[in-house]
């Protein structure tokens, strides 16, 4: 509990950007991969993207590809996850994960053991 904090969500109008922030400790910074899904109303966990625990490779799913951005700053042990040209369709709950599962990732991410944040609410609408 409370391994991985998320910040960042909010409304925003379509066509409008977001960057989420997940911050963690230095060991599972250093040993995880770690990465987003969302939860849209009604529909199972989807992969939105993942950066090997070394940093040296992204991953993103196919629903947010072009649009998506992964990183993160190694001395504050977070991972961003940057938002563009949002649409009411990307309206869920973006949550922070890391595992020590292969990238890349797919949906829903039942990897077993790892963590889960408690996630972050995005919601786009005019």
């Amino acid at each position: 509990q409370g391994q991985l904090v998320e910040s960042g969500g909010g409304s925003v109008q379509p066509g409008g950007s977001l960057t989420l922030s997940c911050a963690t400790s230095a060991t599972i910074f250093s040993q995880y991969n770690m990465g987003w899904y969302r939860r849209l109303p009604g529909k199972e966990r989807e992969f939105v993207g993942a950066i090997q625990w070394s940093g040296n490779s992204m991953y993103y799913g196919d629903s947010v590809t072009g649009r998506v951005t992964i990183s993160r700053d190694t001395a504050k042990n977070t991972v961003f996850l940057q938002m563009n040209n949002l649409q009411p369709e990307d309206t869920a709950v973006y949550i922070c994960t890391a595992h020590r599962t292969p990238l890349p990732w797919s949906s829903p991410g039942d990897y077993g053991r790892g963590y889960w944040g408690q996630g972050t609410q995005v919601t786009v609408s005019a």
